[in-house]
């Protein structure tokens, strides 16, 4: 059985959500990121990202992994484009076209999207968005996002979908990485197409079990 190693409070919520959306079996392995526990060496700390056991798996120690009955590979976006690719149907790329997009826009949002959108989404976290320096912290992202975020809003002012006008991993990948930095309502306020395509893409039933099974998890 196909088997990922991390929590629901990570970056695994890309193929969670992929694996939901297909109903494919597979197992969830709790790994715990080694910095939410104040002695993660400790014998009897839970298994996480610094427990040997894990570091057997994946020696970079980073979260998520999959194991799929013997095959082991790192990093969500892979991860995910794996999943669509063997198992995804409409899901993955009906061609090596639709393929090479789906790999171009999830890099693009890892590249481009996703670390000031982290930094919006920590700052919120923290509760530090009304401060001086959450407020600067939260301009400076909003600045960097504004390209990034100006190209989606293009390609979905006239796409319904990243790929092949249907629901795809890419749309996962993509919306998982520019909900970091949802709770600055400007951002999407000013763009009105990347907006709607966010509140579709989480107003799926997939999406809300996976989101379901996250909030019950400890901060």
């Amino acid at each position: 059985m196909l088997t990922i190693y991390g929590v629901y409070r990570s970056r695994a919520t890309r193929p969670l959500w992929l694996l939901t959306e297909l109903n494919h079996p597979f197992r969830l392995s709790p790994v715990i990121q080694a910095y939410r526990i104040s002695e993660p060496l400790q014998p009897e700390a839970p298994l996480n990202t610094l427990s040997p056991d894990f570091l057997a798996v994946n020696p970079m120690g980073s979260i998520p992994s999959m194991d799929d009955d013997g095959f082991v590979l790192h990093e969500s976006l892979a991860i995910s484009l794996y999943i669509a690719r063997k198992y995804g149907g409409d899901l993955g790329p009906k061609d090596i076209d639709e393929e090479a997009l789906m790999v171009q826009w999830s890099l693009f949002t890892a590249t481009s999207v996703e670390t000031p959108a982290l930094d919006i989404s920590s700052t919120i976290a923290r509760g530090e968005q009304e401060s001086e320096e959450g407020r600067t912290v939260i301009d400076v992202a909003a600045r960097r996002l504004k390209r990034p975020f100006d190209v989606l809003e293009q390609h979905l002012s006239t796409n319904s979908h990243m790929v092949g006008g249907r629901f795809t991993v890419a749309d996962i990948n993509v919306a998982e990485c520019v909900r970091y930095a949802q709770g600055h309502a400007p951002l999407l306020d000013e763009r009105p197409a990347l907006k709607t395509w966010l509140e579709t893409c989480q107003s799926r039933p997939a999406f809300k079990t996976m989101w379901e099974a996250r909030n019950k998890e400890p901060a």
